[in-house]
């Protein structure tokens, strides 16, 4: 079969790479060039290793539990059942996770984990490698590979899909396949502040959205707790916290206690408000303090963050360095089964872009890269195969968004032009981190009347920015029908203004 994988991170390439070795014909379409995307600027690794103490069932029970409760058991089962192989297999493929001096995997431990079971490469550049050797295995394959290419359209013929529509030099062409699997990530510069590369813009779920496919849970996005405060956005991986670093307010007070028992290894949506809440609340950045690992570990054990960190003029190992939450990953998306098939036959969605229920309302630290992997091979797996629909047991208040903000017909008149920058800056506002109803139907106005007097978008950045208009409203209506707070969903009785500080 022909098959198209739009997108070149770790879902797509899994996918692209057992797709062609199980006999199909193969052609990778990607933005930027092959492997860009967020893959690549993982600190954090992969878990799924299980020590003596741990098993598959207690990473699937922790996984759970980072998901407020909302994660689908069926799919944690099949993530948690499916990590060893596929990091058996990145491993087979080039990758090079740190080891110990007797050979063994060394596993680390992150927030919300209750053991040590994930592993890493390079310290801090996990995803770095994971990128370059896919990327050089795509390469070895003789994989057909189509890069600088934007993802316009998906094409559908009789509910089918047939194909993708894309930009090239800025000539439109179609890439007809019997297989369309996307792997184009989230949508992180919805926000102002995010974790993500340029041009991580929502174009697959917003492709997706167009075509009719059922999305869900968009209303979940996650902040990272810890971005370098000063200067371009920088994580700082939620391993160093995980090794023993803190959290400290303007006295050298470990604040997050207050928050949740678990203090920083609380889950991320707890921690992120914890943190925003506490630079509000003294007017200045809260400080992550990491200087009891002293230098000698700082830098073996978190190399890239040690010298980024350094460039920025921070001596980590002597002082502790400001930090502050960013948008960093998005745990709804187009809706998917078992196998990534979606609500449209012949269309796949994997990676950041699927809502495979694994998630639930707040993903669990280092799950991301082995979602990638693990339902990338199974969506290989998948094509060709008799197409089963997707499960509708998707909750009402998060069911597709593609006709969100139709029952609003008088937005308000007045307000702010359109410029992308105003946008993240109403997204980051209204629907971030702490969420109110007269927030989010601020933002749901204001995005209304915008998209209601675009023009038809042209150019890369036109449809981008037509891309990121459509998942604002579906995202600020998937947050309105939420009531209740959940996860990294936060509705706040009153509200609360975050300190600027990125």
């Amino acid at each position: 079969m022909n098959v198209v994988v739009v997108g070149s991170g770790i879902a797509g390439l899994t996918a692209a790479l057992h797709a062609h070795e199980a006999g199909h014909a193969v052609t990778v379409v990607t933005k930027g060039v092959l492997g860009d995307g967020c893959t690549g600027f993982a600190q954090g690794g992969v878990a799924g290793m299980y020590g003596p103490a741990d098993s598959a069932a207690q990473h699937a029970a922790d996984t759970i539990d980072a998901g407020a409760g909302l994660s689908d058991s069926a799919a944690v089962d099949v993530l948690v059942h499916d990590a060893a192989a596929r990091i058996a297999e990145l491993i087979a493929r080039g990758v090079a996770f740190d080891r110990g001096p007797d050979g063994e995997l060394l596993l680390g431990r992150e927030a919300a984990h209750r053991h040590a079971r994930i592993v890493h490469a390079g310290g801090d550049a996990t995803g770095a490698a994971i990128a370059g050797a896919l990327v050089a295995a795509t390469r070895r394959a003789a994989i057909t590979v189509v890069e600088g290419a934007f993802l316009a359209d998906l094409m559908i013929v009789g509910g089918v899909a047939c194909g993708v529509r894309v930009l090239v030099g800025g000539a439109l062409s179609d890439l007809e396949a019997d297989a369309v699997i996307l792997a184009t990530g989230g949508a992180g510069h919805l926000y102002a502040h995010t974790t993500n590369p340029e041009g991580t813009t929502g174009d697959g779920i917003a492709a997706a959205l167009r075509a009719g496919a059922v999305v869900a849970d968009l209303e979940f996005m996650q902040f990272h707790p810890t971005v370098l405060a000063e200067g371009p956005a920088f994580l700082i991986s939620e391993a160093v916290r995980g090794e023993g670093a803190t959290l400290i307010d303007v006295d050298g007070r470990r604040f997050a206690f207050d928050s949740h028992p678990d203090g920083e290894l609380a889950p991320r949506d707890v921690v992120s408000r914890a943190l925003a809440r506490q630079a509000a609340a003294q007017d200045s950045p809260v400080r992550l303090d990491a200087t009891m690992l002293g230098e000698r570990v700082l830098a073996r054990r978190f190399p890239t963050i040690d010298r980024v960190t350094r460039e920025r003029g921070f001596d980590w190992a002597i002082h502790p360095i400001p930090v502050t939450p960013a948008a960093h990953y998005l745990m709804g998306g187009v809706v998917t089964d078992l196998d990534g098939r979606t609500s449209i036959p012949g269309l796949f969605a994997v990676g950041e872009v699927a809502r495979t229920g694994v998630h639930g309302a707040n993903r669990l630290a280092s799950n991301s890269l082995l979602e990638g992997a693990v339902f990338g091979a199974r969506a290989a797996t998948a094509v060709g195969k008799p197409w089963k629909p997707v499960p509708a047991h998707v909750p009402t208040d998060a069911r597709s968004a593609s006709t969100a903000g139709t029952c609003r017909t008088r937005p308000r008149p007045d307000g702010s032009p359109f410029s992308r920058s105003v946008l993240q800056r109403l997204m980051w506002d209204d629907v971030g981190l702490l969420r109110t109803d007269e927030g989010l139907e601020h933002a749901l106005d204001a995005v209304i009347r915008w998209r209601s007097t675009a023009p038809a978008p042209v150019t890369v950045a036109e449809r981008e920015d037509a891309n990121l208009l459509l998942l604002a409203e579906a995202t600020a209506s998937a947050a309105l029908a939420r009531t209740e707070s959940v996860g990294a969903h936060y509705r706040d009785p009153v509200a609360s203004p975050l300190l600027e500080t990125v």
